[in-house]
């Protein structure tokens, strides 16, 4: 169709509707008189209207083959910001007004005759499985919705795209966005500005970037694509999904693929307020205060905890996606805290009875903050905020040197808990965990022998175990600014793992954490033994880096098959098991 949005616009204005003049048309459309008008004569020189403004045979063509034939919804992710909601719902299933925001979504494509809907779904995917029944809808299945962002949703999706409306499932419209009449690609965006854009909408309605100090409009996500621009996106898809830098890519980035500088489709933009999407836990409560989503046991638990009300929890903050848990920043009663929530599978993998006898045996010793509130039974887990926080850096010398030196004074105490940390026990564990699934590595049953080989040398050592941390890794070692006396402080923080062992294993996970060489691990026992280590201890040292290498790697081999993935992790973590075995046999031979 030889037409521009204005005139696309009006065109569809008229098929609705029959007006009395042309500033009525001007009035409904939001454009001026003058540019009714000269839409007006192109339309009827194209052949589109007839000269009292009624729709011809040809415009009815055209919009029937422009007309809107199905939906993607894009419903995969883990909504990292969610907290502390997404623990137990996924994002598409917020309650708002009395609606799931899914089934809101769907009722309104339905309204605009839009019944071939597809969902791209991830986290939780068993959770949309009624849909399929309740609305027929189809379902795709991300499995690495937890490494890589919507592009990848959308590119698994890409067969559906022609006359599609694409929808982010975070999403309520208080109007139906959708119709049964579509003329031209849009990208939808609202007329507010705001510094976290990176876009904005030109006089001529394109989407074109910002730099970083500008303000842009807010992006909605909502996006309808013609079957002729569905082409281009879908090969723009089909490039950037086999290309591991787009990874964690949004898929309007395919939008820019041709044009670096601005998006391929034209903007929609509506006022502030008409669409909400909802990122985080506050803005669902401010949407509404009396949604089921926003009862809580997290927040509860805050509540009773800190002898404050649910609605005076404030601030919540994503903090990171850890290995293990999610956590997040909160103020209550004008102080800042940490909550931890366990993640997907936690329960199987550690004891939180004995992660909460380590905190009792370590308490007073200036070892970390004592926590405001642990559970044994749940693992949530309230601590403090640290203001000015920062973790070790592995390649800087000051920072080892202190964290070392920290860790010794750990070791020195020598405390004494019920329980141990088995590494071959938990070798096994993990391979036990994933059940008839093998392991991807071809070479595995080669390399855990080699590795249960050395257990013998171990256990043939007088060792004389204590409380050791084990998760001993540059990122829970926390550097902050003591209030009081104004000094840097260290302490060393998730103790979830923690037993009795060889303390020496704890430099074996600084080490492969940090993805060292054979001579930074040397280095690194230097400086924890002030360069007096014997050759027998460094032999067990060796042994250390190899069997936890695969006790790790078994982890990410396990997690993955609850579709959480560590990219290049557990495949550096093998190759401690593989290299170190060697290592460790050499310096054996010369004791």
């Amino acid at each position: 169709m030889n037409t521009n949005i204005q005139e696309s616009d009006i065109l569809i204005a008229l098929s609705d509707k029959q007006f009395t003049s042309q500033r009525a048309i001007a009035e409904h459309t939001g454009y001026s008189l003058g540019a009714v008008n000269q839409s007006l004569k192109s339309l009827n020189d194209a052949g589109y209207i007839t000269e009292d403004n009624k729709i011809t045979d040809k415009a009815k063509k055209t919009l029937k083959s422009n007309s809107p034939k199905n939906a993607i919804i894009l419903a995969a992710g883990f909504g990292m910001r969610m907290v502390p909601i997404n623990h137990i719902t996924p994002k598409a299933f917020l309650e708002v007004k009395g609606e799931y925001l899914i089934e809101r979504q769907i009722s309104q494509l339905g309204e605009a005759g839009i019944t071939d809907i597809t969902i791209v779904v991830g986290y939780m995917k068993e959770s949309f499985d009624y849909l399929i029944d309740k609305f027929n809808v189809n379902l795709i299945v991300n499995p690495e919705y937890s490494s890589r962002n919507n592009l990848h949703s959308l590119a698994l999706a890409s067969h559906k795209l022609g006359n599609t409306y694409i929808v982010p499932c975070d999403m309520w419209a208080k109007t139906n966005p959708f119709s049964t009449k579509e003329l031209y690609s849009w990208y939808m965006l609202t007329d507010d500005s705001t510094s976290d854009s990176g876009v904005r909408v030109n006089r001529k309605k394109e989407i074109v970037r910002t730099n970083t100090k500008s303000s842009g409009n807010s992006m909605i996500g909502i996006s309808y694509i013609t079957k002729e621009d569905a082409k281009d996106l879908k090969a723009a898809l089909a490039q950037m999904d086999s290309d591991p830098r787009y990874d964690n890519q949004y898929w309007e980035e395919a939008l820019f693929r041709q044009d670096k500088d601005r998006m391929s489709i034209s903007a929609k933009v509506i006022p502030q307020g008409d669409i909400i999407e909802i990122n985080t836990y506050e803005q669902l409560r401010a949407l509404d205060d009396n949604s089921g989503s926003t009862d809580s046991d997290v927040l509860k638990t805050i509540a009773s905890t800190l002898n404050c009300k649910e609605e005076d929890i404030t601030n919540i903050t994503i903090l990171k996606k850890g290995m293990t848990n999610r956590s997040f920043i909160f103020t209550a009663n004008n102080n800042k805290y940490i909550m931890r929530i366990p993640g997907e599978g936690t329960d199987k993998l550690i004891n939180r009875t004995q992660e909460a006898e380590v905190y009792k045996a370590i308490e007073g010793k200036g070892f970390c903050d004592e926590p405001v509130y642990i559970n044994p039974d749940n693992g949530y887990k309230i601590t403090k905020y640290l203001d000015d926080v920062r973790v070790c850096d592995p390649e800087n010398e000051e920072d080892i040197t202190k964290c070392m030196a920290k860790l010794k004074a750990f070791h020195n105490t020598k405390i004494k808990v019920d329980h141990t940390f088995d590494i071959f026990g938990q070798i096994q564990f993990y391979e036990d965990l994933m059940g008839d699934i093998k392991s991807g590595y071809r070479d595995y049953e080669q390399t855990k022998a080699n590795v249960m080989e050395l257990k013998k040398f171990i256990d043939g050592q007088k060792i004389e175990k204590s409380l050791t941390h084990i998760d001993a890794v540059p990122d829970n070692f926390l550097f902050y600014t003591d209030k009081k006396t104004g000094r840097e402080e260290l302490q060393l923080t998730d103790w979830e793992y923690s037993g009795m062992q060889d303390p020496y294993v704890d430099l074996a996970m600084f080490s492969i954490y940090s993805y060292y060489t054979k001579e930074q691990i040397d280095h690194l026992i230097d400086i924890y033994f002030d360069n007096k280590c014997s050759k027998a201890i460094k032999a067990r040292i060796y042994c250390y880096v190899a069997s936890c290498g695969l006790l790790w790697s078994n982890w990410t081999e396990y997690k993955s098959t609850l579709g959480v993935e560590f990219g290049e992790y557990g495949l550096r973590q093998y190759r401690y098991a593989k290299e170190f075995y060697t290592y460790a046999q050499e310096v054996m031979k010369s004791l």
